[in-house]
């Protein structure tokens, strides 16, 4: 008898209830979109955020001593100690390894330009280096993923080019210097001998900082001026990582005052910190500093991205649950002869009220399946046009979607309910007569 009432009240009421599928169909693939690119979005920003530069440097443990301690930079003379660069693929060792998208390693120097006395900063670098990793495995990293916002007139140099250059704009607008231009430069090397090489400046950039006034050479041609082969001042690292929180804060003071258990939780996630102390373990000497300013803009800018989300999903989910009070409200009164009959004859208000709910969870299940469709469907298109990838399916949406669904149909149709059970038969039929 009961499924003969729900089937015969989805046959009569069948405009209302598409309208319902439609309202909680709208809602849930808005929900379904932003909870998918929610879930997905942390690693897409960080590796959005990562095109714009390094999160952590690394350089010589006493050198970053002293410049901590008494304000002494790299190559005074007193702090002048180095990292071997044979150790750098070691880099992606470590337990976060995956999270390290790129880095590259810097050599600088003082060299003069064409006989001028003037001292110009030679800086060596990685541009695309290839290197084979001690698991088996082979990246490409270097400078030009690290710095892609440059603007470069030319073209980037390559690892192996021994006669090239490149040319901060600062430094080529003073010297009216241009692409295809010789060079001819001279550096000390560390045992005081003058080095000289025959340079052609291959492009001229912009990198909007203190690059722009000097010279960006391979990293192997500076070592060659310097006599400081297979040794580098710093290295920036690029990795995508976790907000900080209070446990990554205090750990950053002081690793050894957590806790076993806290110190465990914060080695196995992906906080800077943690990650800055795993690159400090797989190479020797060496401190690496987290550039908090990054960090932090970086974890901001993802929490309001997740709470822009879950905004938008409860906003659409409650124009859904209104949409559906409204169709239910109407609905109820419509029937209201039907259900007064109803009540006459013996049934209970949790019976009529059960039978109501079923007739709408039948709509707006069929509504929230065509939304999850929907909102896979929507969420692809927001990770292709806003990040260039498509975002993956999460299999934690589904039974939050139903729940979603769930919930919307029981908030909406509160209303009626209400309605429901202040409606009194002999009030309503006596009406009808």
């Amino acid at each position: 008898m009961f499924l003969r009432m729900v089937l015969g009240a989805l046959t009569r009421q069948k405009k209302k209830l598409l309208m319902m599928a439609c309202a909680m169909a709208l809602g849930i693939s808005l929900a379904t979109a932003m909870l998918n690119v929610m879930l997905d979005v942390g690693d897409k920003i960080n590796q959005e955020l990562k095109t714009y530069g390094a999160n952590i440097i690394v350089t010589p443990r006493g050198a970053s001593f002293l410049a901590d301690l008494y304000g002494v930079e790299d190559g005074a003379g007193v702090s002048d100690k180095y990292l071997s660069e044979a150790e750098l693929p070691n880099l992606k060792t470590i337990f976060w390894a995956f999270n390290i998208v790129d880095f590259t390693p810097y050599l600088d120097a003082s060299v003069s330009v064409n006989g001028h006395e003037e001292k110009v900063p030679l800086l060596g670098a990685w541009f695309a280096k290839h290197l084979d990793i001690p698991t088996g495995e082979a990246v490409d990293t270097g400078i030009i993923n690290m710095k892609s916002w440059w603007d470069i007139r030319g073209s980037w140099l390559k690892d192996d080019d021994e006669s090239g250059v490149m040319a901060g704009s600062i430094f080529a607008g003073k010297q009216g210097i241009k692409t295809g231009d010789k060079l001819t430069i001279f550096a000390r090397d560390n045992s005081g001998k003058v080095q000289t090489a025959f340079l052609t400046v291959r492009s001229v950039f912009h990198s909007g900082d203190k690059e722009d006034e000097g010279l960006l050479a391979p990293l192997a041609l500076v070592q060659g001026l310097t006599g400081l082969e297979g040794k580098v001042r710093r290295v920036e690292v690029s990795a995508l990582t976790t907000p900080e929180n209070d446990l990554s804060r205090r750990a950053s003071q002081n690793p050894r005052s957590l806790s076993r258990q806290d110190w465990e939780i914060w080695y196995c996630t992906a906080y800077v910190s943690a990650i800055a102390y795993q690159i400090e373990e797989a190479l020797t000497d060496a401190r690496a500093k987290a550039i908090l300013q990054v960090a932090e803009s970086e974890g901001k800018i993802l929490q309001k991205t997740r709470l822009l989300m879950l905004l938008l999903t409860f906003l659409s989910l409650a124009c859904s649950a209104l949409a559906i009070s409204n169709l239910v409200t109407a609905n109820v009164l419509e029937r209201s002869v039907e259900i007064g009959l109803l009540k006459a004859l013996g049934a209970t208000n949790a019976s009529i009220s059960f039978a109501l709910l079923t007739e709408m969870l039948i709509a707006t299940g069929i509504g929230g399946v065509v939304g999850y469709g929907t909102g896979l469907g929507l969420a692809s298109i927001i990770g292709h046009s806003v990040f260039g990838s498509a975002v993956s399916a999460k299999a934690l949406v589904i039974p939050i979607a139903a729940l979603l669904v769930l919930l919307v149909t029981i908030g909406g149709s509160l209303p009626a309910l209400r309605m429901l059970l202040r409606l009194r038969p002999a009030e309503v039929l006596h009406g009808r007569q």
